[in-house]
C-alpha cells in the first residue's frame, strides 16, 4: 500500500551549509516516519560557491526528487510551487565591527529624522502657529518655550516610540512593529521578483 506524503515548501529558506535538506526548507508529514525521516534527510541542493547567493527552485524538481529516491510514495504538495533557498556562508562576527554599524546606522536615523521633522516644522510653519496660538489662549506674547512647544517636543517622541512600538527589549504588544512589516514585504516583493525573472528565463530557453 502507497504512502501520502504532505509537502509544505517554504517561500524562502535561509542556510549557511553548502548541503541543503528537504527538510531545510519544507515540512514534511507522513504516517510512516521512517518515509518521512528519510525524505527529510533527502539533499535537494549543494551549493558550491562561497558567495551569497539565492537559489530558484520549483516543486517539479523536487517531486522528481522524491520520485527517484521513493517511487511508491503519492506526494501531496500544500506549500509553494516556486522556493528560494538563500545561502549566507558563515562568518565569524567581530563585535566591534558590529557595534560601529550599529552606532553608524543610529546617527544616520537620528540625523535623517531629526532633518525630516525640522523641514516639517518650517514647511508648516509651526512657530507661528504656536505663537497665535499661545497669543489668542494667554493674551500674551510667547517667548518662545512654553508649554506648548514642550509638549509638542514630548508627544512628538513619544508618538515615535508608540508608533514603531518597540523600545529596546520593550514592546507594547506582540503586533509587528512597522519596520517589521515593511521588511517582510520587501523580503516577499524580492522573492516574487527572483521567481519570476527565473520563469522568464526558463521561457526564454525553451524559446
Amino acid at each position: 500500500m502507497s504512502q501520502t506524503v504532505y509537502l509544505m515548501l517554504r517561500k524562502l529558506t535561509e542556510t549557511s551549509g553548502e548541503v541543503v535538506r528537504l527538510g531545510d526548507a519544507a515540512q514534511i508529514l507522513c504516517q510512516d516516519e521512517t518515509i518521512e525521516n528519510r525524505l527529510k534527510a533527502m539533499k535537494i541542493l549543494r551549493i558550491s560557491s562561497k558567495k551569497r547567493h539565492r537559489y530558484v527552485m520549483e516543486v517539479m524538481e523536487i517531486l522528481e526528487l522524491i520520485q527517484n529516491e521513493l517511487p511508491s510514495v503519492q506526494v501531496e504538495n500544500l506549500g509553494e510551487t516556486s522556493f528560494i533557498i538563500a545561502y549566507k556562508p558563515p562568518e565569524t562576527e567581530n563585535p566591534v565591527w558590529q557595534w560601529a554599524k550599529t552606532i553608524f546606522v543610529c546617527l544616520v536615523s537620528f540625523c535623517g529624522a531629526a532633518f525630516a521633522i525640522m523641514t516639517f516644522n518650517n514647511d508648516v510653519d509651526v512657530t507661528d502657529v504656536f505663537q497665535e496660538l499661545y497669543l489668542l489662549v494667554m493674551g500674551r506674547e510667547s517667548d518662545g518655550f512654553t508649554i506648548l512647544e514642550l509638549g509638542y517636543s514630548l508627544g512628538l517622541a513619544l508618538g515615535i516610540l508608540v508608533f514603531f512600538n518597540h523600545f529596546a527589549a520593550l514592546k507594547l504588544n506582540t503586533d509587528p512593529t512597522p519596520l517589521e512589516v515593511e521588511m517582510r514585504l520587501y523580503e516577499d516583493n524580492i522573492a516574487k521578483t527572483l521567481i519570476a525573472q527565473q520563469e522568464e528565463q526558463e521561457q526564454k530557453e525553451k524559446t
